[in-house]
């Protein structure tokens, strides 16, 4: 029988019996090692126990969130508005109970549109406008608005209409138009205010403002007059700033030279009154003095730039007198001789001495 043959038990080669002994010891503790290895990465356990860990590392990394420089975070408990966050890093309730939405809150959105309207005189022009507006309130900004960028365009649209069709288009074309700018973003920041946006209006602007293409030419016709015209007045106003204010000065030292002649007239003439009132006086009081004074001073007036020729004879003789000057000729009643025949008065004779000579 062959060593291997089956029998009563194991055998060596020799034909020994082998002894029936039991595990070793390193047998025992690889077999439960690999039955704790089977148990955790195979068996249903083990899909559990990672999905527990995995559970437990995504509610960690979602309990919290950094809120960006430019941002604002809007927080949402079963999503239901809970709070706002503002810029850095904060802490919330993890996932599904908190989560955040993001809203860029300093960035400048822009929309613009091009639409043809209808002037209040019934002209219709062609209007390019753009709106520049930002996210004033989060919470608004993201449960009061399906489209916002298309709310604000209608919403624009809505309010240049609005100020259009109330406009001459003359007014319009005109630099009173930037007028109405204003009043068309304070109608669009009132309408989005009333649909509770949670948007701020920076700027309303009309990029291009034209009539239409048929008639653009007669309109170009009268900007030019019309610019033209303003050319002109402002020269005028220039003119009549510069001569106006000379014209006042003159007229200002023409009455100031007016008013003083007028009160030497009046002062002379006054005393002229009160000279000739005293002069009545001593007239009534002695009539024949007073008379020949009076004769006297005049002819001391008359003949005081004259050469005088002093007749002694009592008006007998005929005295040539000189008349004129060197050069200048004789006038009406003057001889070919240039002199003029004269006689003293009598009376004057009377008072004069009776020596004859010529005095300078």
């Amino acid at each position: 029988m062959a060593w291997n043959e089956p029998g009563k038990g194991p055998r060596d080669p020799w034909g020994r019996d082998r002894q029936s002994s039991g595990k070793s010891p390193l047998d025992d503790l690889l077999k439960k090692l690999k039955a704790r290895f089977g148990k955790t990465g195979r068996g249903s356990g083990g899909i559990l126990t990672a999905v527990l860990v995995l559970l437990v590392i995504g509610l960690l990394f979602s309990s919290y969130t950094i809120i960006g420089a430019r941002q604002v975070g809007v927080v949402l408990r079963f999503g239901e508005y809970s709070r706002t966050l503002g810029p850095g890093f904060h802490l919330k309730l993890p996932l599904p109970i908190e989560s955040v939405r993001k809203v860029e809150a300093t960035r400048v959105r822009s929309v613009n549109d091009k639409v043809s309207m209808l002037t209040r005189d019934e002209n219709i022009i062609t209007v390019d406008f753009t709106v520049q507006y930002q996210v004033d309130d989060a919470r608004k900004y993201l449960f009061s608005l399906n489209d916002p960028d298309g709310t604000v365009r209608a919403a624009a649209e809505a309010a240049v209409r609005g100020v259009i069709g109330g406009s001459d288009m003359d007014t319009i074309l005109s630099a009173a138009g930037a007028a109405g700018v204003s009043k068309a973003q304070l109608a669009l920041q009132k309408t989005l205010n009333s649909y509770n946006a949670g948007l701020r209006v920076n700027e309303v602007s009309f990029q291009n403002v034209s009539p239409p293409k048929e008639v653009k030419d007669a309109f170009d016709d009268v900007n030019k007059a019309r610019e033209d015209k303003q050319s002109i007045e402002n020269a005028a106003l220039a003119y009549a700033n510069k001569v106006v204010p000379v014209a006042r000065g003159d007229a200002a030292r023409i009455a100031a030279e007016a008013n003083g002649y007028k009160a030497e007239r009046i002062a002379r003439a006054q005393g002229d009154a009160s000279r000739f009132d005293l002069l009545l006086k001593q007239y009534k009081a002695a009539p024949e003095v007073t008379r020949r004074r009076l004769w006297l001073e005049t002819m001391e007036q008359v003949m005081a730039g004259n050469r005088k020729v002093i007749d002694g004879t009592g008006g007998r003789n005929i005295i040539n007198l000189p008349f004129g000057r060197a050069g200048v000729p004789p006038t009406r009643g003057a001889d070919a001789t240039g002199t003029v025949n004269a006689a003293v008065s009598p009376s004057a004779g009377s008072d004069a001495s009776s020596k004859k000579g010529t005095q300078p």
